[in-house]
Parts: C-alpha cells; structure tokens; sequence
C-alpha cells in the first residue's frame, strides 16, 4: 500500500477533506485562507474564498449546498460556493476557533473547536442541530478532531490531538448526546499525533499523523493494521471517495515546515485502501 501525490501543491494548510457523493468530486478546505477547493475529476482545482480567516470543515446538506465550520460558527453555502449565508455562531471568544467536524446519523453537524494558541482545554464540542439551535456536548477539548460515528449512530470517535489517542464515546442519537467515553486506540508518539480521521466499512479508523509524516489504520478493536508513509512531515486529515469509496485521500500542510525544506508540503496525496470508507451521513437542516 503505497500513497500517491495527486496534485501539485495546492493549499498552505490543507484540511478536511471530504467526498461529495452528489457531485462525485472531492472537497477540501485550505483551512487558514477560509478558501474551499473543489477537485474535478480531471484533476483541476476550483477555489472558493468563503471566509476572511478560517473554514475548517465541509459537508453536504440534504437541502442542497454545504454547511460550513467556520472561525467561531457555521456558514450555509450554496453548490456554487456564490450564495454564502451567515448561519450562527457557537461561541464569541476570540481566541478560540473552530477546527473539524462530522454529521451525527440524525443529521446534527458537530463541530469542535480549539485554541488559536492550543491553550490546554480551550475547546469544546459544538452541536448544530437541524432547526440551527446550537448547543455545546462536549467541553475541555485541546484540539479537536476527526469525529466520526459508526453506522448505528451509537458510537462516536474523537481525537483531542495533544493527548495522542482516538477515543471512543457512547452517544444517544436521539437526545443528541454523548454518554461515556473510553479510550479506542494509543499512538505511540514515535508515530506522530492524531489528526483528521476517516472511518471505514469494516469499522477501523484511519488517521492523519501529523507530526509523523503518515496515515494509519486502528481495526475495529483499536489495534494498528496499516501505516502508510508519505514524504511530507505534517499529514492532517483523510477522507474515503471515488466511485466505489476505495480511495483515501489525504491532505498535507506548510505549517510549521521550515520554507523550501518540503516542497511536497501541502499537496494532495491519494492511495488504494483495499476496503471501502463507509457513507458519511449529511447535515439535515
């Protein structure tokens, strides 16, 4: 298994990748530029500048366009990225921002954000649920990431990167909160810290390791099978796409790459993961 550079380098800080099955292309966010890249399938890049400092995280909405993890809210979009519309903010303090993102199985969109500092549990966990009320389910955060839920709904995972695990939390869909929280799976810190994450068919995780210049993959039980390395020191988040979902892509970043010493930083890189990702649900309201 062998990873792939599929562009040239196209953002400065490359994030949250994310398969749209709608229009069979990928998205990506290049995070601090508040800019979305559409990929075409020939390759080409469209960007889009939806925000004057930060889009974190992207997905589909079941009413058409995208919601938007912006600086310290959420942002509507249209398909065209040309009708933006202000949705609302989760918190007011300015030196906390949002990061990344995932659509709970009822169609909430949660968001967790994170220090623009990374001052130790500065974050929280934030809920948008379907009529836009917005709540907080989560505090004490660092830096969050990654969250994906299982096919039920009933298990979320969550990485607070600077603790170096991706932990496993109960979740009531119904209510729309969390109920207990275990640890899913350790990277050892040779490896690097956990980043944006993908979840797969079969339920293993797959991860970013920034710091650690790779991808790897945590089975259903929390135990690494695969890890992939890739020439490029801060990898930051995954996604499954293509056709069949058999493809991961990942995204890279200049942060904090000395200039000119990685001249891959911030391209876009692909592999064939040899299991299908499993459909990610969409934001409902």
């Amino acid at each position: 298994m062998k990873a792939e550079q599929i562009s040239d380098v196209c953002t400065f800080h490359g994030e949250g990748p994310y398969w749209d099955p709608r229009r069979g292309e990928l998205l990506l966010v290049d995070m601090m530029e508040g800019d979305v890249l559409v990929r075409h399938e020939d390759g080409t890049f469209d960007r889009h500048d939806v925000h004057p400092r930060l889009a974190g995280v992207i997905r589909g909405r079941t009413s058409g366009g995208y919601v938007i993890g912006v600086e310290r809210g959420f942002l509507f979009s249209d398909d065209a990225f040309t009708d933006l519309v202000q949705g609302p903010l989760a918190f007011s303090d300015p030196a906390v921002r949002m990061n990344d993102g995932g659509c709970d199985t009822a169609g909430r969109f949660l968001c967790g954000s994170m220090g623009w500092e990374g001052g130790f549990g500065a974050g929280a966990l934030y809920s948008l649920d379907q009529d836009h009320a917005v709540s907080t389910v989560l505090e004490g955060l660092t830096v969050s990431n990654g969250l994906h839920f299982s096919p039920d709904g009933g298990t979320a995972f969550l990485s607070d990167t600077p603790t170096g695990r991706i932990d496993a939390l109960g979740y009531d869909v119904e209510a729309g909160r969390f109920t207990d929280r275990r640890t899913f799976a350790v990277i050892e810190s040779a490896l690097g810290m956990p980043d944006g994450m993908a979840i797969d068919a079969e339920g293993g995780i797959w991860t970013a390791l920034y710091g650690g210049g790779a991808v790897a993959r945590y089975d259903a039980a929390g135990r690494l099978s695969e890890h992939i390395p890739l020439p490029v020191t801060n990898v930051t988040a995954c996604a499954f796409g293509g056709r069949d979902l058999s493809t991961l892509f990942i995204t890279t970043t200049q942060e904090n790459i000395p200039e000119g010493s990685e001249p891959q930083a911030g391209a876009l890189f692909s592999l064939d993961a040899g299991v299908a990702g499993a459909a990610l649900p969409m934001f409902r309201g």
